[in-house]
């Protein structure tokens, strides 16, 4: 498909600066860039990148000069970038409504106008699913479940019975919702299951990432607040209340009725003890655990999680201990030479 720079800028109501006419046939990223592609160029660290690279034009944030190539001034060149690259490589779109011969659907389960069902899908007893909401091949929605509209279900996802799910939801492939919560409660050395009755309900707009799990409540339900952002791999306990537009980076683990308010972020590999209430708009570093309640607007970082300027300060503290330790060394040769003159 080929385009020229002026009909880019129109896509992503960018200005450009340079030939507007030159005629654009791919886009790639600055280092995969060939003549006759488009890059972005995000800030100004990626300049020397920028000026090294063989691509004939650039989208670039307005503190980016000129260097002689056509280039599209936007806000965001990130998301103009990808706005560009949708429209370059478009392929047509399946079919809405297009269901399977090869799905097994209950004759109870209702569908809305414009649903696709893929082959091998399984839709159970009761089910409910919006309008133009898409369930690819061999997945799994149990009995009574509640999907909103313009939904996607990837392949192999799971829905146990009972689950909520509100309108543009997407779920990636190997999703589990709605398993049962680890509650267990010991008797005579014996570790009994508590019966886990409650189900699961995800707002409207959140994405979960591959292969991660939210389970159901044990009496109620586990929730996802609208917008939040889930990546693969992540695990959220029964009984969790997660607010509004979180975001969780890979192997995050949340556990059993943990809460959190909005905005809420947590880096990768951050544990989250159970009960623990993490305030709107606190945010967790990398590989941290947190083990007690969080304020709102607290950085916290490190095992067990403090704020993060008091880990900045024992960062520092024990990077000295080795300088620290041979202070105390001569200070104790000093002092026991004293003491034996003393004795003299």
């Amino acid at each position: 498909m080929n385009v020229t720079v002026r009909q880019l800028a129109e896509w992503v109501r960018g200005e450009v600066l340079g030939d507007p006419e030159l005629a654009i046939s791919n886009a790639r990223t600055l280092g995969e860039a060939q003549p006759g592609d488009i890059t972005f160029v995000e800030n100004e660290k990626n300049l020397s990148a920028w000026h090294t690279s063989k691509a004939s034009a650039a989208i670039v944030p307005a503190s980016v000069p000129v260097n002689g190539r056509p280039i599209i001034r936007v806000a965001d060149p990130l998301m103009a970038f990808a706005s560009i690259v949708r429209h370059l490589r478009a392929r047509p779109t399946a079919p809405h409504g297009d269901v399977s011969a090869a799905a097994h659907i209950h004759p109870t389960a209702k569908l809305a106008p414009g649903v696709t069902v893929g082959p091998l899908a399984v839709i159970g007893e009761g089910v409910e699913v919006g309008a133009n909401s898409v369930i690819h091949a061999g997945a799994t929605i149990g009995r009574f479940c509640k999907i909103g509209s313009e939904t996607t279900i990837h392949p192999r996802v799971v829905l146990y019975d009972d689950c909520v799910l509100g309108d543009r939801v997407i779920l990636h492939a190997g999703v589990v919702i709605g398993a049962d919560g680890f509650g267990y409660r010991t008797a005579r050395g014996v570790h009994i299951k508590v019966p886990q009755l409650g189900w699961v309900e995800i707002e409207s707009d959140v994405e979960i990432g591959a292969n991660s799990t939210v389970d159901r409540g044990t009496f109620g339900p586990t929730r996802i607040g609208a917008g939040t952002k889930i990546d693969n791999l992540v695990q959220v306990g029964h009984n969790c209340q997660i607010g509004k537009h979180n975001l969780f980076c890979s192997q995050v683990g949340v556990a059993g009725s943990a809460a959190t308010g909005d905005h809420v972020v947590l880096a990768g590999q951050v544990g989250i003890s159970d009960h623990v209430k993490l305030g709107a708009r606190v945010a967790v570093g990398a590989q941290s655990g947190v083990p007690a309640d969080v304020p709102p607007d607290q950085h916290v970082f490190g095992s067990p999680a403090t704020p993060l300027q008091e880990q900045i300060r024992m960062h520092f503290g024990l990077r000295r201990l080795p300088e620290l330790r041979e202070e105390v060394k001569q200070i104790k040769k000093r002092l026991d030479a004293g003491s034996v003159r003393n004795d003299d």
